[in-house]
Parts: C-alpha cells; structure tokens; sequence
C-alpha cells in the first residue's frame, strides 16, 4: 500500500514539474511570436478566454478522480445561458433570474447523478445523452432568438477587471481562484476528499470500507451542475447574449484541461494543482497562437492533441501494466489449455 501511494504521489509530483516547464515554455513561445504576449490588456484577454472554461474543470476533477466523467458541462452552461436570457426577457428580476438558473443546473447536475448512481447507467452514456438534451431545452427555449438587454451593472462583470487587481484578473478567474481553494481542500485535507480517490481506485473496496459510494456521487454531479450553471451566468454576462448555442463544444476544452493536469481517466488520482497549471498551459498556448494569426479553425487539432497526450502520457504506466496483466492471464489459460 505505502509503496502504492509513494508511486502514483511521486508520478503526479513529476507531472507537475513537466506542466511548469511547459508552462515556461509557453511564455518563452509567446513573447517570441509577439511582443502584446506578457502585456496587461493580453493578459487580461487571457483571463476573460478561459475564466469560464476554468470553473468547470474543479468539479470535472473531482468526477473523474471517482472514476466517472461529465460530459455535459458545456450544454448546462448553454442551457442557463437561454434560461437567464428568457427569464430576464420576460420581465424577471436579475437576482431572481440567477438564483433560479443556479437551481435548474443543480437539478440538470441530480438527474445525471440520478441515473449513473440509481438507475446504474454508464456516466459515459448518460452525459452524451443529456448533452444533447440539455442542448436541446437552450433551443427549446429560446429558439432563433438573442437576448442581450441585459443591465450594463451585471455585463460589466463579464468584460471588467476586479477592482484593485491593476486590471490583470477578471471576475471570472478571481471566483475560479476562490473555488478552486474550496475544491482543493475539499479533496486534498479532508476525508471526504480521500474517500474520492479510494472510490476511483477501488469502488469495490470503498463501498467495503462504509462510504456512501452512490450518495457521494450523486452529490458530486449535483455541484457540477450547480458550478455549470454558475458559469454559464458568466458567460452570457461576458457575451452580454443569451442564445442558445453559448458554450458549444467547451467540454472538450474541460475534459482536456483536467486530463492534462494529471488526473486519470481510470480515477483514482489527480491533483487540484496540476489542473491549474493545466489551466495556464492550456490558455497560454492557445492565446499565444491567437497572436500568430494561427488558423482558428484548426485549433481543435491543438485541442485534441493535447488530449490524446493528456491521456497517454500520464497513464502510460497504467497502460502497459493493464497490457502486461491481460498478456499474463492468456499466457496462463494457454498453458492450463495444454495441459488440459
């Protein structure tokens, strides 16, 4: 056991020490391609680009450290987006608006949680589902139309600076900073949070051990939704529009961020801290492409790359030990075969 946690620790110490250096090596790439790269207004830039995207790693992290994925994050975020607009557009009180849309992604967050945890279906399976549902009700909703009526008080969130930040942070980063302290203690200084990975590793063995495997789970969805929803406030004030095609295509921007911070797709491990400097790698390369008028429309190449790495250099370890285990079961019903 002890050898066990030296070794995935150590792995996840040494990834870190990779993302830092990757992330020197953004910088030094940005300030070659331009000279605007390390400026206030770019780096500002930086932060209204990926604020939101941001936000929805922290509870993708916790999800997938338990052996499960979430891949509708970004439609619960469209979907608040046409909720807020249309509740707005109706005559709604703002606060009202946002406390309401806050409660519809907690419950879209329950229903995923619902039928992985009660029903027993695939998360997998699910959040493809209700990606598409939840996509679906943003259309539903608002249809062809744009709303952006919305007060200059709360778009100013979206495309101001925090006040006595010298204009570098936006809102959006600063609640990211803020959340991502809770979600790190949460799943690194308490037993809540090492109940997670003992449920990603071993769910047999954690359900053994008296955690509430499926309570926990569904809760973990629940503040998915609940975050989703949060960031999708954020980023129609940002747009300073509602339509129904906010946020389309960001859960693989997320599920690439977490991936490239070192936690497993297998669960079990994964650090708060990697997936910020995953966050800043992420950003920083992708703006310092921006700035070198590279093609917009093939950086889903860059996007998907850094997946497929995210995936198997970190795991690459789990890869072939599953490889040489599979190999070593045949090689014994071959043998008990013969001797048959």
């Amino acid at each position: 056991m002890a050898h066990d946690l030296r070794e995935r620790f150590g792995g996840l110490v040494r990834w870190e020490t990779g993302l830092v250096l990757a992330l020197v090596a953004v910088v030094i790439f940005g300030i070659e391609v331009s000279s605007q790269f390390l400026t206030g207004f770019n780096i500002f830039y930086l932060n209204l680009s990926i604020g939101e995207v941001a936000i929805m790693t922290l509870p993708m992290t916790l999800i997938i450290v338990t052996g499960e994925i979430d891949l509708s994050v970004a439609s619960i975020l469209g979907m608040s987006s046409a909720i807020l607009g249309d509740l707005y557009g109706h005559g709604w009180p703002m606060w009202l608006a946002m406390v309401t849309v806050l409660v519809v992604g907690t419950a879209a967050g329950w229903f995923n949680g619902f039928l992985v945890t009660r029903v027993g279906l695939p998360s997998l399976a699910v959040t493809i589902g209700t990606l598409t549902l939840y996509r679906g009700i943003a259309v539903i909703v608002l249809g062809p139309q744009t709303i952006s009526t919305f007060p200059t008080k709360y778009t100013d969130i979206g495309v101001k600076p925090l006040p006595h930040t010298g204009g570098y942070l936006s809102y959006s980063v600063g609640i990211f900073i803020v959340l991502a302290i809770v979600f790190g203690v949460v799943l690194h200084a308490t037993p809540a949070g090492r109940s997670l990975f003992v449920m990603g590793a071993n769910e047999e063995a954690a359900r053994f051990a008296g955690i509430r495997v499926k309570r926990t789970k569904l809760i973990l969805f629940m503040v998915s939704g609940l975050v989703c929803a949060l960031a999708g406030i954020l980023y129609t004030f940002r747009l300073s529009t509602a339509v129904q095609d906010n946020g389309l295509g960001l859960e693989l921007s997320v599920v690439t961020i977490v991936l490239l911070g070192g936690v497993s797709i297998f669960g079990g491990r994964g650090t708060i801290i990697g997936v910020v400097l995953a966050i800043a790698v992420f950003a920083g390369l992708q703006n310092a492409l921006f700035l070198t008028n590279f093609n917009q429309q093939a950086t889903g190449v860059v996007t998907g790359s850094l997946l497929l790495l995210s995936v198997l250099i970190p795991n690459g370890s789990d890869f072939v030990r599953r490889g040489r285990e599979f190999m070593r079961r045949r090689r014994l019903r071959t043998q008990g075969a013969t001797t048959a």
